[in-house]
């Protein structure tokens, strides 16, 4: 294992949002995205991540898939080696098809989960382990399928509870250096994060808790002025990105791409 740090990263795939990700799986009924607005929140992300210094694949728009667009939850990647999942919802399943070619294009180890389920949006890496929330989307039998597949590519691992209501891991944390992570106060009270200093969310402001630490930079919900606020002051270079019409679909920041350091094939 290297000593960089989990959250620097110089690939990213990503996939262009089809017309059809105004009819994506929505927990409550906020009103439906516009394929426009999606659209424009997704083309600032990519210019964002290119201002970070990321290498950018945009995989073409899937419009059999609306949910597509978020690339996490079929998979997992990391230096060492990609892993398919198999989502918990059944209309993202056979998004596992649509990307597992690019993968083997890309990474010289891909494992394919057996059985179960797991998004990747209940993955959180940290410097210490790989941390797999169990929730809707994700089972206990994916979950330690999961931790089988991250020991064969030499990654620890462990399993947590997630909040009930809480659709992914992800959706109430995320990870803003080595030390610290940020989280609703409803996650950290399940005291997930001992080992860790906890930056809480602004009471309001919880979908703020989807931010992105890639390289020099945090990535977070410009709706959330409070939050931004804090990071500031903290000394975080927060870069605020709209995520007004992707929040319409239960999905923030970290769903947009996957991310990876690479060291080799495929550069």
């Amino acid at each position: 294992m290297t000593s960089r740090p989990v959250y620097h990263f110089n690939s990213i795939i990503a996939r262009t949002p089809s017309r059809s990700v105004v009819d994506g799986l929505r927990a409550e009924d906020r009103g439906s995205p516009t394929y426009e607005g999606v659209k424009a929140e997704h083309d600032a992300y990519l210019e964002a991540m290119r201002q970070a210094g990321v290498k950018t694949t945009v995989l073409p728009p899937l419009e059999a898939f609306p949910d597509s667009i978020f690339v996490e939850d079929p998979a997992l990647v990391f230096t060492e080696g990609a892993i398919v999942l198999r989502p918990g919802a059944a209309t993202r399943i056979k998004e596992t098809e649509e990307i597992a070619p690019t993968l083997r294009e890309m990474f010289d180890t891909v494992l394919d989960l057996p059985v179960g389920y797991a998004d990747g949006g209940d993955v959180l890496t940290t410097g210490e382990s790989v941390m797999i929330g169990l929730s809707a989307r994700t089972d206990r039998a994916g979950a330690e399928a999961l931790r089988t597949c991250l020991d064969r590519l030499g990654r620890k691992s462990e399993v947590v509870a997630t909040p009930d209501g809480v659709l992914h891991f992800k959706t109430d944390c995320s990870l803003l250096d080595d030390e610290t992570i940020l989280s609703t106060s409803r996650l950290a009270r399940a005291g997930v994060f001992r080992k860790f200093r906890q930056m809480i969310i602004p009471e309001g402001e919880e979908p703020a808790a989807n931010a992105l630490r890639v390289n020099d930079v945090v990535m977070v919900g410009a709706d959330f002025p409070r939050t931004i606020e804090m990071l500031d002051k903290a000394g975080y270079k927060a870069v605020p990105l709209k995520t007004t019409e992707i929040g319409k679909i239960d999905a923030g920041l970290s769903c947009m791409s996957l991310r990876w350091f690479s060291s080799g094939k495929g550069e």
